[in-house]
């Protein structure tokens, strides 16, 4: 950590909506990876590590044959139950270069919910004994919207937390996306009552409390600060990176002791120790909102405010534009811009530090990515500027 390795490219592929993609799921990895590795303005060829977010389908010797890669010294892939570990990708790339295991690593998610099915749907009830689902089934409890939707109404309860701190939050998320040409949301923006009048999902989430499901694919190229000199853009230092563990989501979660958090104080307090800052520090927030919800508890959780300071903390558009008290999802976000499970926020965090975002923050030090908050493990990574 500390800067021991940088970011020196990010790609992503055309972003699409779900079944919409002429490409495969691997074409669209593959894809991502060159364009990473032309922005950094390396020779394909020397990459030797790859780090895949919970992405089993495109393995890391199938790349390397498409993509011409010499030779291979590093490979790894993360725990996930979400969107929860994408940060962490980051911190096994890091890890990598840090230690010497590798001189190039790229993390990278591909995902095509038209070709290999859409996380949203339940899946059926053929399995429904097996697990987890023996416990959550029999009662209707099928998808990721149902169990964050018993988290955040239990959350905005205990708080008082009303619908508008919702809204506001995905009001941000369309506002950005229409400074962002590569986002799925750029030209439909949102106003207030089109998102109140929106259709119940399962509440307290409207339909634009949701991500939308897509096809695409984010990558980025992480190095050494000295390789990175000779190259066409300026690395972004890897200041900290931080994971922990919660309970198990899903009705593990479902207790008291448990049940209104989304289990990030961890996450949060192992890596303001690790940077030495503290969350007033972060000059750009990319948050994971697969919903909402989630993100209002995890800005307390990570110690952005108290749980009862949210609703203010999020209102008036203090998440919109470059020039926010918090600019905040500056792309547009999960919700905004595509959902690549988290990964583009990685990608956008880095645009912010190198000063090229299509919604640029004033005068970025610190750009935080926190993964997924709502199941664990938690993961969460800064960057700052060189």
């Amino acid at each position: 950590m500390h800067g021991q390795a940088v970011v020196a490219g990010v790609g992503e592929s055309t972003y699409y909506v779900r079944g919409r993609s002429p490409d495969s799921e691997f074409q669209l990895t593959c894809t991502a990876i060159r364009r990473a590795v032309e922005d950094a303005g390396l020779d394909l060829a020397k990459v030797d590590g790859f780090v895949s977010y919970m992405d089993q389908r495109n393995d890391p010797l199938r790349l390397a044959h498409a993509l011409g890669i010499d030779e291979l010294r590093w490979s790894n892939t993360c725990w996930a139950g979400g969107g929860n570990n994408a940060a962490a990708a980051v911190q096994l790339a890091d890890a990598a270069v840090s230690g010497g295991y590798a001189d190039t690593v790229v993390a990278f998610r591909g995902l095509a919910q038209g070709q290999f099915g859409r996380f949203g749907r339940p899946r059926g009830l053929s399995n429904a004994a097996q697990g987890d689902m023996g416990w959550k089934a029999p009662y209707g409890l099928l998808s990721p919207a149902q169990e964050c939707a018993l988290h955040t109404a239990r959350y905005m309860h205990d708080h008082g937390i009303s619908q508008e701190a919702l809204c506001d939050i995905s009001l941000a998320c369309y506002a950005n996306a229409q400074l962002n040409p590569r986002a799925l949301r750029n030209g439909r923006p949102l106003t207030r009552e089109e998102y109140h009048e929106s259709r119940w999902i399962v509440e307290p989430f409207h339909l634009f409390d949701c991500c939308p499901e897509n096809d695409g694919a984010a990558a980025i190229v992480v190095t050494t600060p000295e390789r990175a000199k000779d190259l066409k853009k300026s690395g972004v230092p890897i200041l900290a990176c931080a994971q922990g563990l919660g309970p198990k989501y899903g009705f593990h979660a479902f207790q008291e002791k448990y049940l209104s958090g989304m289990f990030y104080g961890n996450v949060g307090e192992a890596i303001w120790q690790r940077a030495g800052v503290k969350p007033s520090d972060v000059d750009v927030l990319q948050l994971y909102e697969n919903f909402t919800g989630p993100v209002m508890i995890a800005l307390a959780e990570m110690g952005f405010c108290e749980p009862g300071e949210v609703e203010a903390f999020v209102a008036n558009g203090a998440l919109e534009g470059p020039n926010a008290k918090l600019p905040f999802n500056t792309s547009g976000g999960n919700i905004g811009e595509a959902y690549i499970h988290g990964f583009e926020l990685v990608n956008e965090a880095v645009r912010q530090v190198r000063g090229d975002s299509t919604c640029q923050a004033k005068d970025v030090e610190l750009s935080l990515v926190v993964g997924g908050p709502g199941y664990a493990p938690g993961s969460a990574v800064l960057f700052n500027r060189a």
